[in-house]
Formats: C-alpha cells, structure tokens, sequence
C-alpha cells in the first residue's frame, strides 16, 4: 500500500499570521505565506459569530436558527472567506493539481492559537470544492507535547485488541440530569444508536464497564477517576468519553484549567476547584497526577496511563489550540501515551437541543450518530480517512437537505489531533 503524499502546514501568530508548509520526502515544493492582520481579524470575527458562545444567553440557539453555519449559503460564504484568507494559494494550486490526479493527500496542520477553531475540513478552495472533499485532514500535536521528556507512547498496532473503556454520559455529582452539568444523551434505552454501538463491543468483551446490558453502561455514578484510573491501568486500546468539559478560558492563558466532568465527589483529591458537591478532573491532574498535593505523590501518566486512542465528545474539548502553551486536556492525554486523540473545537448542541431550539424531529439523534461514527472510525486503521469519509458523506446530505441537523454545526466540530 503507497501512503497518500504529506503536508505539513504550520502557522504562527505575530499581528500577521505567518504559514508555512512542506511536504514530506519532497514529493512537491514547500511555500510560505503571511495573512495581514486585518484579514485574520475579519476572518476570526466570522467565524466566532457563526460559533456557540457558552457565556452568551441564547448563544446556542441563535447559532442553531440564525447563525452562518445554520444557512447553507451563510455558511458556504464563510467557508469561501476562511479558504481565501488562511488557504496560500500556492498550496491551494498543489491540491487541486492532486484532485485532477486522483490523488487525496494528507494535511497535517498545527493552527495558531488565534486560528485553533477554524474547521479546515470545510473552509472551501473553490465555491463547489471543500477541503475535506480533496484532502484528508488533521491537527499536528505541538512539538512541546510529542516530545515531553518521560512521555510513552502506546502503539495502536499493538493495543487494538485491549477493552474499549467507555465514560458515557456519568451522573455529575449535585447535578440534576436537566441541568447545565446534567445528561447529555438523555434517558437511556437499548435501541438509541450509541447503546446498539456499546452493545457489539460488549458481545466482543471489550466493553468497559463490563456488563451484560449495555444501557447499564450510561448514566453511571460509580465512574469517577479512581474508576478511570483502574480501568485504563488493566489494559485499554481506546477510550470514548460523551460527557461535560469546561474549557479554560483563552484570556486566562492558563490551559491546565480544562475540566473533564466524571462521577467524582466533592471529598476527591485533586487540583480542581469543587462545584456544589462535585470536584472535576483537570488537566493539571492529569499531568500532575498528585504530585504537591500529597505527601506519597504519584504523576498523572502513572494514575491514568491512556491509551492508543482517544475520543473527547464533549464541548470545546480540544479548547487547548486555543492557548500559546498547550497543557490542556488533549495535550495531557498525548502526555500520557495517547497516539490520536478527536476532541471538538467548540460547543456542541445536544439531540434535545436540536428538538427543541431547532424544531428538529424529536426522533432525529445527529449527536448519537456522530459519536458512533468517531467511535467506528476509533476502529478503523485509518481513522483520519475514515473520520474524513464520514464528515464527506455529512458534507453531501447537508448539500442536499440543508436542514438543522445535518448542518456543519456538529459534524464540523471535531478534529483528530495526531501525536506522530
């Protein structure tokens, strides 16, 4: 099998973002670029009115009824905009002189932190052309991370066959299930599509927790990090967590700050503030496992040890590209042995709120079937092309319908960031 060409593309944020890119083993010349200011801030203004906006009232369902990514054509001149103003042109000419060829390369791109939530995969070369339909494309761990002194890796090759350990939606602790930490797949039953998913690993043994019924797996309140910590300790090939995540906010440049919300109690140890009788998992933890904090400490990639891959569906998982010193959640987890781990870059509405803010049909669960399709292409040997498959397929069904639920609101939001 001859691997698909390579382009590494990099940018850097000083006033103007500056881009450069090179392609592996030479296959084509590399190229830079420079985008004026003023072009990066009209483009980020764009695009940050189109995304949800966790600290706006209503954010969510202005992005969800009127917001750019909501309108097929609101949507597509956004995506013309993004292309024409952080796609160099000589790079542009290379993919499209490939597409003429047959050929669908690899993009690995590191954004800046200001361009960390652009969906490259729909930013579109030409009106009819988006970039997920001529390339595959990924995020490229910072060189900070995937060369953390002490940082072991897990070979997928050889850990595919270890349990899936799946968080789905664990009962937050003082959380009601309708409130702002409560569920987010709703009441559990075994014909909504990510129960019939758990349900083929669980007749294949891989299920953790391991049960005989795989609605018992959702809505647990025994899952808390010691919880997580055992099992990816006994041996793990991925992990898919559905959940809650509070991003750290950009201005605090403190990215260590993101929270992962598990079953854990307000009495837990840990660096995280408790909220009401809930104390989160954060990245710090992760990292520092409890080193300064107890007087036997152990370090994060001892206590939760994670494995080759790694899913994040959550809000603004991946809200680490977002900070000059990556030390968020996605970056603790390559710290601790992760290969490829697919986050969301920014928040993400619920199948409830696609009912009842969108007037979506009450049976529809866009969501769910993300979250089976991250999980399928978890799977798969080659999980970007298969994510990228996926996200083409959307891409065309919201062509076609340009309704709500297929829109790029959600399927647009994840990335796949790559260690190696």
């Amino acid at each position: 099998m001859v691997s698909a060409p390579t382009a590494i593309v990099r940018m850097a944020d000083a006033g103007d973002v500056y881009i450069s890119w090179r392609w592996t083993h030479d296959v084509l010349s590399g190229g830079v670029g420079v985008v004026p200011e003023a072009d990066v801030v009209e483009a980020i203004r764009g695009l940050a009115a189109a995304l949800p906006n966790p600290s706006a009232p209503d954010s969510l369902e202005q992005t969800l009824t009127r917001g750019a990514l909501s309108s097929y054509d609101a949507e597509a001149e956004l995506a013309q905009l993004l292309s024409r103003t952080f796609l160099p042109y000589a790079l542009a000419a290379q993919l499209h002189d490939l597409m003429t060829r047959g050929v669908r390369p690899h993009l690995r791109i590191q954004p800046s932190p200001r361009t960390a939530q652009v969906p490259w995969e729909l930013i579109a070369p030409d009106p009819d052309v988006r970039l997920v339909e001529i390339a595959d494309v990924s995020l490229l761990a910072p060189i900070s991370v995937t060369q953390a002194p002490g940082r072991l890796t897990r070979p997928w090759a050889s850990t595919k066959h270890l349990p899936v350990v799946a968080v789905l939606d664990p009962k937050v602790p003082g959380f009601r299930a309708d409130s702002m930490l409560g569920s987010v797949l709703g009441r559990p039953d075994s014909a909504m599509p990510v129960a019939v998913r758990m349900a083929t690993h669980a007749e294949a043994g891989r299920l953790r927790p391991a049960v005989s019924d795989p609605v018992a797996a959702f809505r647990r309140s025994d899952i808390d990090r010691e919880w997580l910590g055992e099992a990816l300790r006994a041996g793990a090939g991925r992990l898919l967590y559905v959940g809650h995540v509070t991003a750290a906010a950009p201005e605090s440049g403190q990215s260590e700050l993101a929270e992962l919300h598990l079953a854990c109690t307000d009495s837990t140890t840990g660096f995280a503030q408790a909220t009401r009788s809930h104390r989160p998992l954060s990245a710090r933890d992760l990292l520092l496992g409890t080193y300064t904090i107890e007087s036997d400490p152990v370090v994060g990639q001892e206590l939760w040890p994670m494995p080759s891959r790694v899913a994040l569906i959550a809000c603004e998982s991946g809200g680490d590209g977002r900070f000059s010193e990556a030390l968020g959640l996605v970056s603790a987890l390559i710290r601790n042995g992760s290969e490829l781990v697919t986050a969301s870059r920014w928040s993400l509405p619920t199948d409830l709120a696609f009912t009842k803010l969108a007037g979506v049909a009450s049976g529809a669960r866009p969501l769910q079937e993300a979250i089976c399709a991250i999980d399928a292409a978890h799977d798969d040997e080659d999980p970007v092309r298969s994510l990228g498959s996926w996200q083409r397929e959307q891409l065309a069904v919201w062509r076609e319908l340009r309704t709500p639920e297929v829109s790029p609101i959600l399927w647009g939001a994840f990335a796949t960031v790559l260690a190696n």
